[in-house]
């Protein structure tokens, strides 16, 4: 079957006029995407984020050990460990706040993977958190 019949079965003969429109079609398809990390020209910067998700927290761990933890590596303006309201028990995860992005990536790399306690910790960037609109957990490609 001819390209031409192909398309007309498809119902797409009238983009066809000789050809140029399919062509067109077929470059612009064939042309690799952008790049993920790169963001269009005109673009705002991507938000800073000085602020740490830790997670693999042990029950023991308080503030005070956690902020003891991640000081060597910069400023720790805040710490903050989510505990269960109906029993008082860390829930195991935190949020370590540096005074800039470059500290947080340091304590980031250096700490993520490292036994605290007995248990190993778990660190990404915290993601911003939005009222009453869905979070949105970006997938990663394995």
């Amino acid at each position: 079957m001819t390209p031409r019949a192909l398309l007309s079965r498809l119902r797409l003969a009238p983009l066809l006029h000789d050809g140029h429109h399919l062509r067109r079609l077929l470059s612009a398809a064939a042309a690799p995407p952008p790049p993920l990390d790169e963001s269009p020209p005109g673009a705002p910067p991507p938000p800073s984020n000085s602020r740490l998700f830790v997670a693999g927290l042990s029950w023991s761990v308080d503030e005070r050990s956690l902020t003891d933890a991640f000081s060597s590596f910069g400023t720790v303006t805040e710490v903050r460990i989510m505990y269960d309201k109906n029993s008082g028990r860390s829930r195991g995860f935190g949020f370590v706040h540096f005074s800039n992005d470059h500290e947080a990536k340091v304590a980031k790399d250096a700490m993520d993977g490292k036994v605290m306690l007995g248990r190993p910790l778990r660190i990404s960037f915290a993601l911003e958190k939005v009222r009453g609109a869905p979070v949105i957990v970006p997938r990663l490609s394995t």
